[in-house]
């Protein structure tokens, strides 16, 4: 059954010459992100507020959020659109890839559809089930499958969560 969401943070992407992405949420915060260069699935990030972590790519369109100062890791899942509902109940939506007219459009049909069919992702999940969502989306895209989204900063792995407290750094 689809899970209600406490609220919705949007946020656009600007690719920078040095390829980090410039994320800019519409409650004010800022992120660069830069994929990690030993993994597609991973992306390190930094915020206004002196915060840091990783966004990571598990599969079956599940991103982990882990932060630097050692608070505990948080849970994405991806809706598809750009959208991604976290485990502390945030809805973000990526509108970079909306503009115009056409983008306004598309973006109210979507949004009716997508949001009718949130599924909130895990509270938490074991090591070894981390794991096995690993290997599964490297087996998936080594014979051919997408593995579940791309770490580039871009697209559906937005990978931007903001906590329950909004202390994001």
């Amino acid at each position: 059954m689809p899970q209600p969401h406490r609220r919705e943070i949007t946020y656009s992407d600007e690719l920078l010459a040095d390829r980090t992405v410039h994320r800019r949420y519409s409650d004010g915060r800022q992120e660069w992100r830069t994929a990690d260069g030993g993994s597609r699935r991973i992306v390190r990030w930094r915020d206004e507020r002196g915060g840091s972590g990783t966004d990571e790519l598990l599969g079956r369109r599940i991103v982990k959020r882990v932060y630097a100062d050692g608070r505990p890791a948080i849970y994405g899942r991806e809706a598809g659109y750009g959208r991604t509902l976290w485990s502390d109940g945030v809805l973000t939506v990526n509108r970079t890839s909306f503009s115009g007219r056409m983008g306004t459009v598309l973006g109210a049909v979507t949004a009716g559809a997508v949001l009718g069919t949130l599924v909130m992702p895990p509270a938490s999940l074991t090591t070894e089930e981390e794991e096995e969502m690993r290997r599964q989306a490297e087996a998936s895209a080594s014979s051919g499958g997408d593995g579940g989204g791309s770490a580039d900063g871009y697209g559906d792995f937005d990978g931007g969560s903001a906590d329950s407290d909004d202390d994001f750094g």
